[in-house]
């Protein structure tokens, strides 16, 4: 694994995107700050403060067929480590982690095609280490940061680092085989099944009602509409 520093970048993601022929499998890319920072949907990740994450990571695995579920496989890596701060991390589907039903963590991934064959995967990884209570309540949902659920300032670098290790420890078995094979460890951090839940596609889309019944082996979203319906959900935001 090779990473690459930045004191400030647009975004470690559109780095990613733009040299990524150049960057090996397994290039890290941090900043300390991001100028145009993103979320999924769109939406802006704020990324002002030099002691949170703000990652990218370049994968380019031989088996492409499971690429999509690695954001699902970087929220398990993250609540592992988040763990080890003697905090409860729960994540909300598809790959959202939060603690005390408030966001720490936002994961966006976006392919990297050339002459239609696809390459390889841009994974970006946002987390709230060290935040104020002030920057926390200007972000329009709700939101936490480790410091402030554990009173304490979080090392950013010794974070990181379990963080790179926790993911790449099992990074080719996930490529290999999907899904399946962290789909319990997922589970075990999954609070949203058995509950009523809302899907929306964007932020200007209707909310539809569902009941959250499972998880299948690609990582979709079982659910039962209100004409108890089953149906798979591929992608949306999930709201609770």
């Amino acid at each position: 694994m090779k990473l690459l520093k930045f004191d400030i970048i647009d975004s470690t993601n559109t780095y990613g995107k733009t040299n990524f022929d150049t960057l090996e499998d397994k290039t890290a890319i941090a900043a300390d700050r991001q100028t145009h920072g993103k979320g999924r949907f769109n939406r802006v990740w704020v990324s002002e403060n030099s002691e949170n994450i703000y990652l990218s990571l370049i994968l380019k695995p031989k088996n492409t067929q499971h690429i999509a579920n690695f954001t699902q496989y970087m929220s398990v890596a993250a609540a592992k480590v988040l763990e080890e701060y003697d905090v409860v991390p729960r994540i909300k589907w598809p790959n959202d982690v939060l603690i005390n039903h408030k966001k720490i963590c936002g994961i966006l991934s976006e392919g990297v095609l050339k002459n239609n064959k696809f390459e390889g995967l841009v994974l970006g990884i946002g987390i709230n280490l060290n935040c104020d209570e002030q920057t926390i309540k200007n972000i329009d949902k709700p939101a936490t940061s480790l410091n402030i659920e554990t009173g304490e300032k979080i090392n950013k670098e010794e974070f990181l680092k379990k963080l790179l290790k926790t993911f790449f420890e099992n990074y080719e078995k996930a490529a290999e085989c999907g899904f399946e094979c962290f789909r319990q460890e997922y589970l075990g951090y999954a609070d949203f099944l058995g509950k009523q839940i809302y899907i929306q596609n964007n932020d200007n889309d209707e909310k539809k009602q569902y009941f959250a019944r499972d998880i299948d082996n690609q990582g979709n979203l079982v659910v039962v509409d209100e004409q108890n319906n089953e149906k798979v959900i591929l992608s949306g935001d999930l709201i609770y």
